[in-house]
């Protein structure tokens, strides 16, 4: 029996005959065919991107005036979202109803209809048929047939939500109540810094990185090995295995939060395993380190992943959404919205932007995590019968006060297994 926001099933991923199985019982193996196999990928579609969950799509700042739009993605499905004229926001299959063309190309804009390029077939911003070229043909040849209904023809529609100026839509409309499925916890965090006040759009990256997209996902669910391959990170005191930190997940393990509170960057018996600490390491321009408090508690990194396509960015004073667009096995984008408050003074929004040099495709940080999630893409190529060990800190999935642990990546499977039918 499923649970509001999941799947179950008894069927099997099936592969040229081959039935896959998950590698006994735990989610301590997490074998290497769930991040390269095509028909895996294929199920993911299905179950978790078309399924009752909720992805983020957008922030309600982008699209502020009737007609405003944007095109995006939930998983590997093309969606515009769109303000309509009674200011609702509305989401749509990018998906032309005659022969299923993707017809908007545009990233953003402004309309006031949608036209297919290709037969001219013409939508509302509510997704409904509005026009059809010869419908009733040309000097009574042709047409379309006399039972022919434009209300049974219009683009298929997502369920929307919005909390705080952040939008979601969800393919499924079983989906729950987007409060229910992010739970009191989650929705505490994501209250945190969606308290309320309008949002502004600083400005967008993206970038293609040749790896699964859970990968991704699991980069930021790992806390422990930013103080391994991150040398800034150490040597600069922003993230290290000895400061105080938490990771925190709800219920199903699928959302998590990763906090953190900034240290000194100094040796002690505690750091001994930490080779890349650097105390001689320093920026031309410190700046770019100078932090503003802002938020409410000691943390100064949270890092909130949201089941199944978002990761919510608090560095310091740098606020992102990295949203996932699944585009094959081994291939994801990564779309990065960086935002600030409307009230946000002058000095704040460049200290936003300074502080964004730390993350995205070529960040100061982020740059190493997309290197090394390549090589470990190319590591899991034709190993199906291989699976990685996700030990770190023991076997369960319970919330833990330090972040030399795996915990959250652990839970993430246990939900992905659930949903997937693994």
């Amino acid at each position: 029996m499923s649970t509001p926001g999941t799947v179950s099933s008894e069927e099997p991923v099936v592969d040229s005959g081959r039935t896959r199985e998950w590698p006994g019982s735990s989610v301590s193996r997490v074998p290497y065919w769930v991040y390269t196999a095509a028909d895996v990928y294929q199920r993911e579609q299905e179950r978790i991107f078309a399924g009752p969950f909720w992805n983020y799509v957008a922030l309600a700042a982008e699209i502020p005036r009737p007609g405003d739009f944007v095109r995006t993605f939930v998983g590997g499905h093309p969606i515009i979202v769109v303000r309509a004229e009674d200011g609702a926001i509305n989401a749509v299959l990018n998906r032309c109803a005659h022969r299923g063309l993707e017809f908007c190309m545009e990233r953003s804009g402004n309309a006031r209809r949608f036209v297919c390029p290709y037969h001219q077939w013409t939508y509302g911003l509510d997704g409904s048929l509005r026009g059809v070229p010869f419908r009733r043909g040309v000097q009574g040849n042709g047409g379309m047939p006399a039972d022919f209904d434009p209300a049974a023809h219009g683009l298929r529609r997502l369920a929307v939500a919005e909390r705080n100026g952040v939008v979601f839509a969800s393919l499924d409309h079983a989906v729950p109540p987007l409060e229910s499925y992010l739970g009191a916890r989650m929705v505490g965090y994501f209250d945190r810094v969606f308290d309320g006040r309008e949002l502004t759009v600083l400005g967008y990256q993206r970038h293609r990185i040749p790896a699964n997209w859970k990968l991704i996902f699991e980069n930021i669910k790992d806390p422990y090995h930013a103080s391994l391959l991150h040398v800034f990170l150490v040597s600069l005191g922003l993230f290290r295995a000895d400061q105080p930190s938490r990771v925190l997940m709800d219920e199903t393990g699928g959302h998590a939060v990763l906090s953190s509170r900034r240290g000194e960057q100094r040796h002690t018996d505690a750091t001994a395993d930490i080779a890349n600490l650097d105390t001689a390491l320093r920026l031309a321009d410190a700046t770019m380190l100078v932090p503003a408090k802002e938020f409410a508690g000691p943390e100064t990194v949270v890092m909130q992943t949201l089941w199944p396509n978002l990761m919510i960015q608090q560095q310091t004073n740098t606020l992102a959404m990295r949203q996932i667009v699944t585009r094959e096995a081994g291939v994801t984008e990564l779309h990065w919205t960086y935002f600030g408050y409307a009230d946000d003074d002058a000095e704040m929004t460049r200290r936003r932007l300074r502080q964004a040099n730390l993350q995205g495709p070529a960040g100061l940080v982020g740059i190493d995590d997309w290197e090394v999630l390549a090589y470990n893409q190319r590591g899991l190529a034709a190993c199906d019968d291989a699976a990685a060990v996700v030990e770190m800190g023991g076997h369960g999935t319970e919330d833990t006060e330090h972040m030399v642990t795996e915990v959250a990546i652990r839970a993430f499977y246990r939900h992905y297994r659930q949903v997937m039918g693994l």
